[in-house]
C-alpha cells in the first residue's frame, strides 16, 4: 500500500529542484545564503522577481530577521540575468507548489484522523533518530503494528528488502546488491537513515561512519536503514 500523500510530496520535491535549476539558469544565487529559498523571505523576493523587479539592492531588502544580516551577500547573490521566460516558469512553478501544499495540507489532516489509534505507536517511533512523524506514518500505513505477521526481525528486514544478497563461489564474495522491496516502505527508511547518519552521538552515526569508509555512502546508508528496521520491528 502506498502512504497517502506520498505522491504529492515527492512531487513538490521535483518542483523545487526545477525551481533551483531555473535560479541557476538565471544566474539567481538566493539559495547559497538563505536555507530556505520558499520561506517568507525567499518567496517575497521570487515574487518581486516575477513582477519584474530585478534591482538586487531592491530585492535584497525583502529579508526578514536574521537573513537581514546577510544582505550584502543577498545583494550579490541576486545579481543576476533573470529574464521574462524565467519569471514565466517560476510563476508557475510557484503556482504548482502552492497548489501541492494545499492538497499535502489537506491529505495530512485525512491522515492524522485515520491514524489517531495508532498514536501511540506514533509517538514510540518517532524516538527513533531519523525518524521523524511523516516516515512513522508510512511505516504504519506500509507495515501496520501487529509484528506477529514477521517471524522474526530478520523477515521484517528480508520483506523490506534490506538485507544485502550474499552470493560467493569459491571464497569470493560477488554481488551485494539488496532486492527490490516495498518501495514506499524502503525509501521512508532510507531517509530516515540518511538523517541518522548525521545525527550527533547516536549508534546509528556511529555505524554510518564505520561502514563508510569502507563499504562507501550507499551501501553504509542500506546498512544503516536494515538497523532501523530491526529497531522498528521491536519498539513495535
Amino acid at each position: 500500500m502506498k502512504c497517502c500523500g506520498t505522491d504529492q510530496i515527492e512531487e513538490r520535491t521535483r518542483e523545487v529542484n526545477r525551481l533551483h535549476k531555473v535560479l541557476e539558469d538565471a544566474g539567481i544565487k538566493l539559495a547559497s545564503v538563505a536555507t530556505d529559498i520558499l520561506g517568507v523571505s525567499g518567496r517575497a523576493m521570487l515574487a518581486a522577481l516575477v513582477g519584474g523587479t530585478t534591482d538586487p539592492v531592491v530585492l535584497a531588502d525583502f529579508a526578514r530577521k536574521r537573513l537581514r544580516t546577510k544582505i550584502p551577500a543577498l545583494r550579490q547573490a541576486l545579481a543576476g540575468r533573470f529574464r521574462p521566460h524565467h519569471a514565466f516558469m517560476v510563476s508557475q512553478i510557484l503556482a504548482h507548489v502552492d497548489y501541492l501544499d494545499e492538497v499535502i495540507a489537506a491529505v495530512s489532516e485525512r491522515v492524522a484522523t485515520v491514524i489517531l489509534p495508532y498514536a501511540e505507536d506514533i509517538s514510540r517511533l518517532d524516538t527513533i533518530p531519523g525518524v521523524n512523524r511523516r516516515t512513522a506514518e508510512v511505516l504504519i500505513a506500509e507495515l501496520g503494528v501487529d509484528m506477529r505477521v514477521f517471524p522474526s526481525e530478520r523477515h521484517l528486514a528480508s520483506w523490506v528488502a534490506l538485507c544485502p544478497g550474499q552470493n560467493e563461489s569459491a571464497g569470493k564474495h560477488k554481488s551485494g546488491k539488496t532486492r527490490q522491496g516495498n518501495r514506499w516502505l524502503r525509501a521512508a527508511l532510507t531517509e530516515a537513515a540518511l538523517s541518522a547518519s548525521r545525527s550527533p552521538n547516536t549508534a546509528f552515526a556511529a555505524r554510518y561512519r564505520r561502514l563508510k569508509r569502507h563499504r562507501g555512502h550507499k551501501k553504509a546508508v542500506i546498512a544503516v536503514a536494515h538497523n532501523l528496521a530491526v529497531t522498528v520491528y521491536y519498539l513495535l
